[in-house]
Formats: structure tokens, C-alpha cells, sequence
């Protein structure tokens, strides 16, 4: 049975339990955000709802800290990420406040005679399942487009982060919305099945893990719903042989290593020209020995503690298989002996593709780094994975690295620099990471009615 529990990943103390809500708290839910959608929300003018998102991005960055400090307490994120993160949620929703206008004015067609036009008209309820990583964040990414375009949302978060996940609920309240036009769910994962088929919810989207993915796409798929799937990756990043030697130590540092490694489009696949693979690999070991680990809350930390017991297991489970099937532990791969999830950065090598961690991902705080011998090969090497969300390419010359990015299978690539998120950048992927686009103006497509008007 799933717990809602505030798990202090610092302290291991548990501090907060919250209770699932029961079947007819469910149906209450339910009742209410149909009812609002129907009634009211669906029928405000862009204008009216653009005054609530607004509001609601102002109060984020008005509590920015109380807001970041949550995030750290919660699942163990350093205060200047929790921070970042706060600034580009309500970034996300200002974004959509500001250009759903835009995003969703009539598309008029040519035709033989007569006029016609497509008009961008809300499904309804849109029920979304999101990860413990990025709390706010992950929320905002559904909430800002579907709010904006007239839909209602019910929002189940991840079992450890449930103050996180009332806090955001609490946004849209203190910024005007009605009662049930944003709504946090408290649910066992039969409870979210049911909830799944009921026929006011027109749309899901999860972020989370494949195997969540294969269950809630099923369930959607049964229920004949519409559904995006974001469900992480195991992203490449490329180095070739005329890359900026410091400015891709640089990135890949971050790129792994920002959030403890628990970002879905995170550098897991270090994939490097031999010709200065000895040089990056280095580069990369000397820049782990800066980070400085411990409480998330104190001054100076870069890194706080894995956000579970769990969590923390499983990537010392994969490092060990790893190095049982031949992989070098070339630093790091143990529990730091502290209070606390802590984990020392990790850097393997020779994974080879017998090795049963070369098809996984691995969410934690370690870099698997590959040798190549030409660019080929990195991109070979870069494809030969079942998941497509990111990647990234560093050459000093840009035509180069752009045709190596177009040859790579992913929904995302970045040259020189890691893959990150903006509000005006699409994001999602191909393969087993998912299908569906969130951000940008494809995100607040996803869940509306493009109808057509004809007149003849």
C-alpha cells in the first residue's frame, strides 16, 4: 500500500504521514472538477484565467524560499537548485499565461469556397501522475498549458513529496481559482487505475518510470483516453574529437551530476573521442572532488542526500552488477557514512554491452563513460539504446555537431551545452521514453479539441 510521507532524506526522520483519500473523497474530487470545468472554468475568457495563472507565478516567486525549502526537506535537493526550480515554475506559468492567446487563436484554412477555420476549444478533466524530482516543476509543466486553455486538473504527486504537492494545490487557490479547478489527489495505484476510467477524465499524463509508463498507457489506452507519456532516458552526450575540452567537463559535470543524477534527460551515457578521452575522463574525476555533499539547507552545499532509502539501494545494486560484469569503478560507488541517504559521485567505465547496466538507467549520481574512435561510432553507440529523450554534442565546429545531432534518435538535442528545460522549448522524447510533447506552444496542444468550423 502506498504512504504519503514527508521522509526527510537528510535526517531519515519521518516527519509528516498523510492519509489516502478514501473512494468517496474520490468521487467528491471528481464531481467537483467536472462540475467547475462545465459550469465556469471552460467558459472564462483566456483574459480571466490569464489573471489567476499570473497571480499564482507572483505568489512562487514571492515565497520562493519557503517554497525551495520544501523541495530540500522533502527529497534532499541543495537549496540553489530548489531555488531555480521555483524560479522556472513560475517561469512556465507566466509563459502560458502570457502566450496562450497566441497559442490558441483560430487557424483559418484555404478552401475552393465558403471560409473554414480550426478553433482550440478544452477536453475537460485532465488527470496527471508526476515524479518526486523535480516537485513543483513536473506540476507546472501540466497545470500552466491545460489551466490556461480552459481544461481542470487532478494532479496525483509521488508518495514522498505530499507537502510539496498541497503547497502547489495551494497556489491556485490563493491566486482566485475555484474550488477544483486544481486539485491534489492523495491515491493508491488501484485508486488512480479507477479513476483512470471514469469517463469525465478525457486526458492523463505521467512522468515517471518506464514500467509506470506501460500500466497508466494501458489503463488510458483501455479507457480510450488521450495520454502523454514522459518516462525518462538514458542520454548521450557526445564528445568529439574537436570539442572544447573544458567546456564539456564543464557541462558534463552538471549534466550528470545537478540533482544527484535524478533528472530523466541527465548525461548517463558519457560517450567520448579517444583522442582526448583520457583528458575529459581527468577533467570529470577532478571536478567530483569539488562538490561539497551534506545538508541541503546548509550554506555552500552542492549536493544533498539521494531523496530515499530506495533510491539510494538501487543505484548501488546497479553499480555493484555493473562491476561484477566487468565495468571499471573508476571513482566513487559507495554509501557515504553519514546520517542520511548520501552517496559518493560515481564514474564507471568499460561497460560493455554484455554488461546488464548498459541497457538501464541508472538515476543517481553516476557518470558511465564510453571510448569511441570516430564519430560514427558515437552515433552507433549513442542509438544502440531503447530510450530517445535527449542528448547532447560538443564539437567547435557547429555544422559538424548539428549533422551528428540530426542522426541521433531522440525527441531533444543541445550543441555544446546539457540538455535542460525552458518554457519555450518542447520537451519530450521517442522510443521507450515516452511520446507526447510538453512546454512550449506543443504543450498546451496536447489536451485540446482543434475543431473545425466550416461555413459554406
Amino acid at each position: 500500500m502506498i504512504t504519503y510521507q514527508t521522509i526527510n532524506p537528510t535526517t531519515e526522520a519521518v516527519e509528516h504521514t498523510f492519509e489516502l483519500h478514501t473512494p468517496e473523497q474520490m468521487r467528491q474530487i471528481i464531481d467537483k472538477a467536472d462540475h467547475i470545468w462545465r459550469t465556469d472554468w471552460k467558459k472564462r475568457s483566456i483574459a480571466e484565467r490569464k489573471v489567476i495563472m499570473s497571480k499564482a507565478a507572483g505568489l512562487l516567486r514571492k515565497d520562493r524560499q519557503a517554497h525551495a525549502r520544501l523541495i530540500a526537506t522533502e527529497m534532499g535537493k541543495a537549496l540553489p537548485d530548489a531555488l531555480e526550480e521555483i524560479d522556472i515554475t513560475a517561469d512556465i506559468l507566466a509563459f502560458y499565461a502570457n502566450g496562450a492567446e497566441e497559442f490558441l487563436a483560430p487557424t483559418p484554412l484555404k478552401v475552393k469556397d465558403g471560409s473554414a477555420k480550426i478553433i482550440n476549444q478544452p477536453l475537460g478533466v485532465i488527470y496527471c501522475i508526476e515524479p518526486w524530482n523535480f516537485p513543483y516543476y513536473q506540476l507546472a509543466r501540466v497545470a500552466g498549458p491545460n489551466l490556461i486553455a480552459g481544461n481542470v486538473v487532478i494532479a496525483k504527486h509521488a508518495p514522498n513529496v505530499p507537502q510539496c504537492a498541497l503547497a502547489f494545490e495551494k497556489l491556485f487557490h490563493d491566486a482566485g481559482a475555484p474550488a477544483g479547478v486544481y486539485t491534489n489527489i492523495f491515491l493508491s495505484n488501484d485508486q488512480s487505475a479507477e479513476l483512470i476510467k471514469d469517463v469525465r477524465i478525457r486526458g492523463v499524463a505521467l512522468t515517471g518510470s518506464e514500467r509506470a509508463g506501460q500500466t497508466v498507457a494501458a489503463e488510458a489506452g483501455a479507457a480510450l483516453k488521450k495520454d502523454t507519456m514522459e518516462l525518462g532516458g538514458s542520454d548521450a552526450f557526445i564528445v568529439l574529437d574537436d570539442a572544447d575540452l573544458e567546456l564539456a567537463v564543464k557541462w558534463a559535470t552538471w549534466g550528470r551530476f545537478a540533482n544527484n543524477g535524478q533528472v530523466c534527460t541527465a548525461a548517463k551515457r558519457m560517450i567520448v573521442h579517444e583522442k582526448i578521452y583520457d583528458a575529459f575522463l581527468d577533467g570529470l574525476k577532478k571536478a567530483i572532488t569539488q562538490f561539497r555533499i551534506g545538508d541541503p539547507l546548509a550554506e555552500g552545499t552542492t549536493h544533498g542526500p539521494m531523496s530515499s532509502q530506495r533510491a539510494l539501494d538501487l543505484v548501488l545494486e546497479q553499480i555493484d552488477e555493473a562491476v561484477k560484469a566487468g565495468a571499471t569503478l573508476v571513482a566513487g560507488g559507495k554509501r557515504i557514512n553519514r546520517k542520511g541517504f548520501f552517496m559518493e559521485p560515481t564514474i564507471l567505465t568499460n561497460v560493455k554491452k554484455d554488461n546488464p547496466v548498459f541497457y538501464q538507467e541508472i538515476f543517481g549520481p553516476v557518470a558511465v563513460v564510453h571510448k569511441v574512435a570516430s564519430e560514427q561510432e558515437a552515433v552507433d553507440l549513442a542509438n544502440d539504446s531503447p530510450y530517445g529523450l535527449g542528448g547532447s554534442v560538443f564539437s567547435r565546429d557547429i555544422g559538424r555537431a548539428e549533422k551528428v545531432a540530426e542522426q541521433v534518435e531522440t525527441g531533444m538535442m543541445f550543441i555544446n551545452t546539457a540538455t535542460a528545460a525552458a518554457p519555450e522549448l518542447p520537451f519530450g522524447g521517442i522510443k521507450n521514453s515516452g511520446f507526447g510533447r510538453e512546454l512550449s506552444f506543443l504543450g498546451i496542444e496536447e489536451f485540446i479539441n482543434r475543431k473545425l468550423i466550416r461555413i459554406g
